[in-house]
Formats: C-alpha cells, structure tokens, sequence
C-alpha cells in the first residue's frame, strides 16, 4: 500500500509502499477513501510539535474510511462500518502506536493516520457513520467542522446578536464563521490577507477584510487561527467591555506574546482570553449531532472544498496549504 511519510522535517514528505503489521489490542484497519490537510500538519513537518524523534512517520488525522478488519477486544465496529477517522479521543480502546514495515524496517503513526491508503487506528479514534454519510463532510467531521462547532458550542458562550470577528478563514475559520451564524451571532466579520471574500459569505460572514486596519469596531468574540502573536497582539484592542478572545491557531514553539495595556483586561465585564484544544470535541456525541444539523438545518461542507489532489500530489496540496490561498484541501486515496 502506499503512503505519504515525513522523513526528515521541512522537506517534502516521499510517497512509499509499505507493508501492514499484525493488527494489536484495539487496533483497526482502515481503508482510506479520502483525507482533509490541516494547517497543524505544516507545524509537524516543521517540527514544531515535538515529533523529530519519531521519524520516519505517518501522517494525517482528518479522515474517512471503510473498515477492513479489526484486532483483538475491538467492540464498536466491524469490517463494512464507514468511519470518521478523528484525533479526538472517542470511546473504545486506546491501542499501542500502529506500526508499518518500510524496507524491512518497523515505522510508526499516531493512533489516527490518513495520508495512506490504508491506516491502522486506534479504536477510539473512529467513529461510525451511516453508510450514506458523504464521504466527503464525514471527512472534515475529523477536525475542521468537530473543532469549529465545538469551540462555538462549547468554548464561546455566544449570546443571540453578539458580533464576532474570525482571523484566518482557512477550513476551521470558515466553519467557525458557519457556526457562529448558526448560533445566532450577530455581525460577523471575516478577515484573511488572501482574498475569500465570497467563500466566507457563502458561510455567513457580513464583511470580509484583507487586514486589521480595516476595521473600526469592537467584538464580543474574537477568534484567531492564524496563530500570528503579532496579530493577535494587535486584537485585543478589538474586544468589547465582556469580550472573549480564543486561540486556535499555535504559535511557534518558544514564542512569547504581549500584552499592551494589560490593565484593559479589568475593564467593564472583564475579558478573557483562552486557548482551545479541539473544541472540546466529543466525537461519538458531536459528530451524530452534526449529522442531524445536516439533515435538518442544513450545514454547508462542499464549499468547503476548494481543490482536491490525489496522494502522488501529496507535496503540491501542502504547497499550496502554505500559501493560504485555500479553503479545504482534500486528498483522494484512489487516482
């Protein structure tokens, strides 16, 4: 089977055939039908996720697949269930590192890898979907749609009409600016040095901006996936007297972020900031949840979708990831 390996950071990840190793206590074989990239994996093939003393190694966390065989004291699935493959812990065993033969020599992945054709997961990084699930939206149900919603539902308080200002409209900003219109916010504002403008209001964005000094008003929630510490330096003027600001976007490793007029903080009703881990993601609760909005409320994902690659192409998607010009990439296991 072939998949995408980093093997040496900040260089193209090399395409390999590998072999499968014996299934192990809680371990899933799955067959890949289609992965989403995340801007977090830029951060891992830069190293900055304290991952350079486990290469070679898989990558890929936000999937969908078929299961093909199951290892010993696996219970909620069976070879046939269509599965979100999902970083978030979900229910089940939380299985040993899966492990893959390249050139005779043992490799390993995180519990959820989906840049190959075939992965072994730890069961409780899947999740079964209906048969007829788009494989397409139960793939972004692995990351960008779970941690958008999540931080909206779980982590904003969001009150009806209160305006909201999202940083980056990549794949987790533009659901965040979907959430948030489903949740009742006010005006939202999007802002993105690349030109998204009509994607962003396809999601529900009011305005969209190329840079901060466009705009002249302050926001209850503020949400930042750029992870730039000069930008978000720069935001916390932005926020309203009961403002809330989350950080989604990583800053680099070391990195410090300031403060001016921190005393502002003690203003009206205090603001607050804090950091996200997944939006306090659920997944055997949210993902069946998000299901229903789909079919009830409506919920857009293929707008999502700006370009797809197949895996050959692994290295020209993550190009392309980098430049930011991208809503979400999808990359398609089979050419």
């Amino acid at each position: 089977m072939k998949a995408a390996v980093l093997e040496r950071l900040n260089s193209p990840l090399t395409i390999h055939d590998l072999e499968l190793t014996e299934l192990q206590i809680g371990q899933v074989l799955v067959k890949v039908l289609v992965s989403g990239i995340c801007g977090s994996q830029l951060h891992e093939v830069m190293g900055h996720k304290g991952n350079e003393k486990f290469l070679p190694h898989l990558m890929g966390h936000e999937g969908c697949g078929i299961v093909e065989a199951v290892g010993p004291g696996v219970s909620k699935l069976v070879p046939g269930d269509k599965v979100v493959m999902h970083w978030r812990l979900g229910s089940g065993i939380e299985s040993t590192f899966p492990k893959y033969l390249l050139n005779g020599k043992l490799i390993t992945s995180g519990k959820v890898n989906t840049l190959t054709e075939k992965a072994i997961c730890s069961e409780n990084r899947l999740t079964k979907v209906p048969q007829e699930t788009p494989n397409d939206l139960a793939a972004l149900l692995g990351c960008s749609i779970t941690t958008a919603f999540g931080i909206i539902n779980n982590e904003t308080d969001i009150k009806f009409g209160e305006s909201v200002l999202v940083i980056g409209a990549g794949g987790v900003g533009l659901n965040l600016i979907q959430g948030a219109r489903i949740s009742g916010a006010g005006k939202i504002v999007a802002m993105d040095p690349v030109d998204k403008k009509s994607i962003a209001k396809i999601m529900g964005a009011n305005i969209f901006v190329r840079k901060l000094e466009e705009i002249f008003e302050k926001f209850d929630i503020i949400l930042d996936t750029s992870g730039n510490l000069q930008i978000i330096s720069n935001i916390f003027s932005l926020l309203s007297d009961s403002g809330r600001l989350i950080l989604i976007g990583q800053p680099e490793p070391n990195s410090s972020l300031n403060i001016e007029k921190a005393l502002s903080f003690f203003n009206g009703a205090g603001l607050a900031i804090k950091a996200t881990q997944g939006g306090k993601t659920r997944p055997e609760i949210d993902i069946v949840n998000y299901l229903k909005l789909m079919e009830h409320r409506g919920l857009e994902y293929q707008s999502l979708i700006t370009n797809r690659f197949n895996l050959s192409e692994v290295n020209l998607a993550f190009d392309l990831l980098r430049s930011g010009s991208a809503g979400r990439i999808m990359i398609d296991m089979e050419e």
